[in-house]
């Protein structure tokens, strides 16, 4: 006789439990965005173990941060390039000839050129206003030839890489250019007088009120148009999570990393400030590429996902025939893709040129490849219609991490070379399986 099999009880009126798989599901996470952050966070710990202690401290995070944030730029545009089925393998010899364009505008073209002195209060407006137009144009310039004439993308910019880089050389025959403006240096992460540390704990206030509103806003758009809602103890646990996320990162640069104490005891001369027993305390705060960065994020998650340019691109990389079909204007949209690199090269352009104090006929080498590889890892598909601007922000930051880990741990460049080719591999074949499972 068979053994009638055992049923827990259940109380009319009551829900089962939900298994652990139902919740994580119920929050709507993006399981790679969450891999990575995982990922992320293992390799700090590792690194720091390694270390001894040395990769975890505010001076080596803040320098971090700076580090990825000219990569992280370029990575958001080049997600609406790869999505879009396309690439742009010119972004390090555009990110080249712009800062050394914007070096001449301030060290060469205006004081000497144009007789009009040194220092002046504009020279530092106008470098990146003709810095950013001559990112537009070379952009501009390869998207027609791609769009309108139809030679493929890779053709076009491989090609790009060497005049670009070519040009460089021979603006000033490979002249190191300098001295740079005082006030563009800010850009590549200057001190202007101990402002940033205040500043810093605003953007932070303002981070946290965009979280709060973007969890809000989800949940009312989906209550909208009838779509699946998100646990309200789900958006609340997301916001409280990325609220101390943040909070903690401005923690980590303003209170945990505090000026020179000689840079300091400078200050406090010459501006006749009173110095503490202890010294004087000035917060560093975050760094300016970070904020350049923070606003260049958000600007492309707003053109990615609540523009029609952005659902254009993905549409196109989607199903380029269904999209031209629909309506579509594929070419002037993928025209405005390579636009919007440009522009982003040359932003790039600005902080890698400051922060270097000079312009330099090596500045942008082969970073095209650590871009490329930043959108990659961040979760873009070569197969085009899929990548999201966070993830490649995030693709950015581990790609550095590996990069400034392995310099802490003072690893060959020929073995970080091979670490770092070997992760971009994998991150490719993963992303492939995936696409493979969802098929």
């Amino acid at each position: 006789m068979a053994q009638a099999s055992e049923v827990a009880p259940v109380v009319a009126g009551s829900k089962p439990p939900r298994s652990l798989g139902s919740l994580y599901r119920s929050m709507e996470l993006d399981t790679r965005l969450l891999g990575m952050l995982i990922a992320l966070i293992v390799m700090w710990i590792g690194f720091d173990r390694l270390s001894g202690g040395l990769f975890l401290t505010s001076p080596n995070l803040w320098n971090l941060s700076v580090q990825s944030s000219a990569v992280a730029v370029m990575a958001t545009g080049m997600v609406l390039i790869i999505v879009s089925r396309n690439i742009d393998l010119s972004v390090g010899s555009i990110l080249g000839l712009t800062g050394y364009t914007m070096a001449m505008v301030q060290a060469v073209w205006i004081p000497t050129t144009l007789h009009l002195g040194w220092e002046q209060p504009y020279t530092f407006l106008v470098a990146l206003v003709v810095g950013i137009t001559l990112g537009a144009l070379i952009g501009g310039f390869q998207g027609v030839i791609i769009a309108y004439i139809g030679v493929p993308s890779f053709i076009v910019t491989l090609g790009g890489l060497l005049v670009w880089r070519g040009l460089v050389f021979e603006i000033q025959q490979g002249q190191t250019i300098s001295p740079i403006d005082k006030t563009f240096t800010i850009i590549g992460g200057g001190l202007p007088d101990g402002a940033l540390g205040e500043v810093s704990w605003i953007v932070a206030a303002l981070l946290c009120v965009g979280i709060v509103f973007m969890m809000w806003s989800s949940r009312r758009r989906s209550r909208t148009y009838g779509f699946p809602v998100r646990p309200l103890w789900s958006a609340i646990l997301i916001s409280v999570v990325g609220c101390a996320g943040v909070l903690a990162a401005v923690w980590v640069v303003t209170e945990g990393y505090a000026w020179p104490p000689l840079l300091a005891h400078k200050y406090a001369i010459e501006h006749h400030v009173a110095e503490p027993a202890g010294g004087l305390q000035i917060p560093v705060g975050l760094a300016v590429p970070v904020l350049i960065l923070l606003v260049v994020a958000l600007v492309m998650t707003l053109i990615a996902t609540r523009r029609r340019f952005g659902r254009y691109v993905f549409a196109i990389g989607g199903n380029p025939e269904a999209a031209e079909l629909a309506g579509i204007n594929t070419r002037r949209t993928i025209l405005g893709t390579y636009v919007i690199m440009g522009i982003l090269c040359a932003i790039s352009g600005a902080i890698q040129t400051a922060r270097l104090g000079s312009g330099v006929t090596s500045l942008g080498t082969s970073d095209e490849l650590s871009v490329i590889a930043a959108a990659v890892i961040g979760g873009t598909s070569f197969t085009g219609g899929i990548g999201t601007i966070p993830g490649a922000i995030l693709g950015a930051v581990v790609m550095q991490t590996l990069r400034s880990g392995m310099l802490t741990l003072k690893v060959d460049s020929p073995i970080q070379d091979l670490v770092v080719g070997s992760v971009l591999v994998a991150a490719v074949a993963v992303n492939t399986v995936i696409g493979r499972r969802a098929k």
